[in-house]
């Protein structure tokens, strides 16, 4: 296996008039050898044509990029040793399971008892070695996306590249499939690059998660930092489900002050020093929680939505909207008021004009 470095690579694509579009504004990062890092963003953030500029597919515009140290940036896909899964399997349909997992194999001469070799053992890991004289429409998705899987394990490269792989795949296949990604990981010990719009296909696959947003990096960090301390309200409002709430609004000497006064939240008293400071305050639903009184934040209910295990609560304070996850238990009807205590630890603030994370210690 081998590291991927990326160094202020950019792509730019010639548009109409004369003009250019950046897709990607230099992504900085390093990918150490045998670690999973996901890409993540909503579509057109850039993080497909990222996975492509490193898989030899497009070209790139600036920068360079580094796989096991060697600069490949004029280096012809089929020379950097990679593989790639991709979103729509591209399997031959004509070809049984195991000439799909041979195929690349058999082009580079590879002898025939190594091909069987590599084939069968790929097969087990991935169990599909029931599967390998079947024809790619005799197959449910998560099996042919298994055998694409399989396809890239049997080439042994430096690098496993995944293109939203688990896109076509309903629910129930797609938390199935998650599981044997991760198993295979830990097992091989590869260097894998993975790209999803999903966030919860990112927390649960990655080492570390880069999450971007309009050609840009918004912050590179492992999992748990970036749900606890997001850098920016991007990073905020895109980890996390439900999606975290927030609150314009100022601070003040009693602390975080809504704008229209609906409700004060205390703050540390270091953020509060800086009275009559325009913020953002997020707070992340699972930090909200029912209480019969005293409570900072009061809300009409709009809606509830019972899950068996918490409830989600949809509702109004003043002119803003709350969304909370509760314990299960009886649901306060529509039109009924809450009362809605804060978890000081689910407290975020956030710069009201460029949206990056303020310090509160």
């Amino acid at each position: 296996m081998a590291s991927v470095r990326l160094e202020g690579v950019r792509k730019v694509y010639a548009a109409a008039g004369g003009r250019t579009q950046v897709a990607v504004h230099g992504v900085d990062l390093d990918v150490a050898d045998g670690e999973l890092v996901v890409l993540v963003g909503p579509s057109g953030c850039g993080k497909s044509t990222t996975l492509r500029m490193i898989a030899g597919l497009e070209s790139i515009s600036g920068g360079r990029l580094l796989i096991g140290g060697r600069v490949v940036n004029d280096v012809p896909a089929k020379e950097r040793d990679i593989a790639m899964v991709f979103q729509n399997y591209a399997l031959y349909p004509h070809m049984s399971v195991y000439d799909n997992m041979a195929f690349a194999l058999s082009l580079r001469g590879t002898p025939k008892a190594e091909i069987e070799r590599r084939v069968r053992e790929a097969a087990a890991l991935l169990g599909i070695e029931g599967l390998l004289d079947r024809k790619p429409r005799q197959m449910s998705g998560g099996q042919r996306q298994r055998v694409a899987v399989g396809r890239a394990l049997v080439r042994q490269p430096q690098v496993f590249l995944f293109d939203e792989p688990l896109s076509n795949l309903d629910a129930a296949l797609r938390v199935q499939t998650r599981r044997e990604i991760a198993r295979l990981h830990r097992q091989l010990g590869a260097t894998m690059i993975y790209v999803t719009h999903d966030q919860v296909e990112a927390m649960t696959l990655g080492d570390r998660i880069v999450v971007m947003n309009a050609g840009r990096v918004m912050q590179v960090d492992t999992p748990l930092a970036l749900y606890e301390r997001p850098a920016n309200r991007f990073v905020a409002g895109f980890i996390g489900s439900p999606a975290m709430n927030f609150f314009p609004g100022e601070l003040t000497a009693a602390g975080f002050r809504v704008a229209g006064g609906a409700f004060t939240v205390p703050v540390p008293t270091t953020a509060a020093n800086g009275s009559g400071r325009p913020v953002v305050l997020g707070l992340r639903p699972e930090g909200l929680r029912l209480s019969p009184d005293g409570a900072p934040i009061r809300a009409r209910v709009d809606a509830a939505e019972p899950m068996g295990n918490e409830t989600i609560l949809y509702a109004r304070a003043g002119e803003h909207d709350v969304t909370a996850r509760v314990a299960p238990g009886a649901l306060p009807p529509p039109g009924s008021d809450v009362a809605l205590a804060v978890d000081p630890r689910a407290v975020h603030l956030f710069d009201a004009e460029s949206g990056e994370r303020l310090s509160m210690t």
